[in-house]
């Protein structure tokens, strides 16, 4: 069903020269581990993959849970996980997440913090080995392989940047965490740009979504894609104090791209062009994307593979979203956690005369079915989620169990594993949508027409045309895009992440913006002292 050409054997390299017994008999000499081509690759370059997913908490891009998702998800007016009684309230975390009120010391975020550059870490030794073997490869074969380890450390490198700013920029297996000084946050960003442009030629021109050789890789579509975000962006990262009331003109940004000076809208229209070039399209179908079997969509661009039968990682976001009677209804298990906002379900139009289509693709809502028939609470009564009876704290609520649209999206496999946290349904990353709602978006703020982008994406589930205004815009990214992982971002290039928004009072200390970015974790700050805590941020 989904088979990678190159299995992603992972073969540690602290295996290979971590033993302290120059006679250890069980040790392996790397001069007979690299011996082909094939070696190398296996061994520098897709072993890296085992890191996009996860089965762990804080570890793989999305999938888990108090990672990278949870802190771009949770911490906006997308989605809550309200105390719910007895339940989940964890010590405040979901609460704090929501409030803005995160703790430098909290060990989710160290252990984000560490999942991250240990990726990085892991790709500078890539790149020392492809260069240590460079005699097994070919001359085409060195430079691409060097320019995928490159890609996918500045994808790490962008969501460590995204997320916390100013951070240490490690490039060298000479280099480490722990003694490296700061980088400001423009000069990783043009360090990613940079890594991205160069890299982005010698990666392969398949797509990273289809079954065989380039499944789960990043290939030039994908370097295409994540340019394309980080020019949109390009306001918020090339600020070098987000404190201080002042930010950059986006119109004033400029980039060489291909040989031509291009400002970051242009740019940022360029990348997406590039995308569309390079073969994808919109499914016909949106549910599609996230079938079961979506290793066949023409839209998806990155995911993250997702096999009960041959990888460990999961997909854990059904199975926390859903109540306890759905859950077994389905065959699975559920926790009963998160759900949607007020803001959010009235975005889509929810009570109105005008919902969005997208409502019932994304969300569970109201009466509960499930194979048509209504599932039933142990009281003899229907299950019915109420999506505008969320609050915060739930605990004195009559809906204290049912409060809050569901999350939906990814169709359900009764086949799945664990409770349903390991189905066949890769996890989408990246996908074209989200392309021309950029390239629409990119458009208005250079002072030009977006209509034809926006529109394509909302005809597409059977909206009306809508003018591709900024406020427009930001809907549609939150009913297309819902559970994907990209408000928090999104909010932030707004310039609203730091207020107030559906049930959070923002504080007036959160008027200077420094909770835009997170802190930096105290257990990185006391492992290396050259690192400075974020404004705002107590050490």
């Amino acid at each position: 069903m989904k088979y990678l050409l190159r299995p992603l054997f992972f073969f540690s390299i602290l295996t290979l020269t971590g033993c302290l017994d120059e006679n250890c008999k069980d040790c392996l000499d790397t001069q007979h581990v690299y011996t082909t081509d094939n070696d190398v690759y296996i061994n520098a370059v897709a072993t890296l993959y085992n890191y996009i997913g996860g089965d762990k908490d804080s570890e793989g891009l999305q999938g888990t849970y108090r990672g990278v998702y949870d802190y771009n998800t949770f911490t906006t007016d997308e989605a809550i996980i309200p105390v719910r009684g007895g339940d989940w309230y964890d010590g405040g975390f979901w609460v704090d997440l929501y409030r803005h009120n995160w703790a430098v010391d909290s060990k989710p975020l160290y252990d984000t913090w560490k999942y991250l550059y240990k990726v990085i870490v892991f790709s500078n030794e890539a790149l020392a080995t492809i260069d240590k073997n460079r005699q097994l490869l070919t001359d085409n074969q060195y430079k691409a392989y060097r320019a995928e380890v490159r890609a996918i450390r500045a994808l790490y490198y962008y969501y460590l940047m995204d997320m916390f700013g100013n951070i240490p920029l490690v490039t060298t297996v000479s280099e480490d965490t722990e003694n490296t000084k700061q980088t400001s946050r423009p000069e990783v960003y043009k360090f990613i740009v940079k890594e991205l442009q160069e890299a982005m030629p010698l990666l392969s021109t398949g797509h990273s979504n289809l079954a065989g050789t380039d499944y789960g890789r990043v290939t030039r579509s994908v370097a295409n894609f994540l340019l394309a975000k980080l020019m949109l962006n390009g306001e918020v990262y090339s600020d070098s104090d987000w404190t201080d009331s002042q930010q950059p003109n986006g119109k004033q940004i400029y980039f060489t791209v291909d040989g031509q000076q291009m400002n970051i809208w242009q740019a940022c229209k360029y990348y997406c062009d590039k995308v569309t070039a390079d073969g994808f399209t919109l499914a016909p179908d949106y549910l599609s994307n996230f079938s079961v079997h979506n290793e066949t969509s023409p839209e998806n661009i990155f995911i993250i593979p997702v096999d009960k039968h041959l990888y460990k990682n999961q997909f854990q976001y059904l199975f926390r979203s859903r109540h306890y009677a759905h859950g077994s209804a389905l065959g699975t298990g559920a926790e009963n956690g998160a759900c949607a906002t007020i803001s959010t379900v009235n975005t889509f139009g929810y009570g109105t005369n005008n919902v969005d289509t997208r409502y019932a693709y994304n969300l569970y809502s109201d009466t509960v079915r499930v194979d048509g028939n209504v599932v039933y609470l142990e009281n003899g009564k229907p299950l019915v989620y109420m999506p505008l009876a969320v609050e915060i704290n739930l605990t004195n609520s009559s809906y204290i169990k049912t409060a809050g649209a569901r999350m939906a999206k990814y169709e359900v496999d009764r086949t799945s594993y664990n409770d349903g946290k390991n189905p066949n349904n890769d996890i989408v990353l990246f996908r074209y949508a989200d392309v021309l709602l950029m390239k629409a978006e990119a458009a208005v703020r250079n002072g030009e027409n977006g209509n034809t982008e926006l529109n394509l994406v909302r005809s597409r589930s059977g909206m009306g045309n809508r003018t591709a205004t900024l406020e427009n815009i930001l809907n549609e990214r939150i009913m297309e895009l819902m559970w994907e992982g990209w408000r928090r971002n999104d909010l932030i290039r707004f310039n609203r992440f730091h207020k107030s928004y559906d049930i959070r009072t923002a504080p007036a200390t959160e008027a200077d913006r420094h909770t835009i970015v997170f802190p930096i974790p105290s257990r990185a700050l006391d492992l290396n002292k050259n690192l400075k805590q974020n404004k705002g941020y107590k050490r």
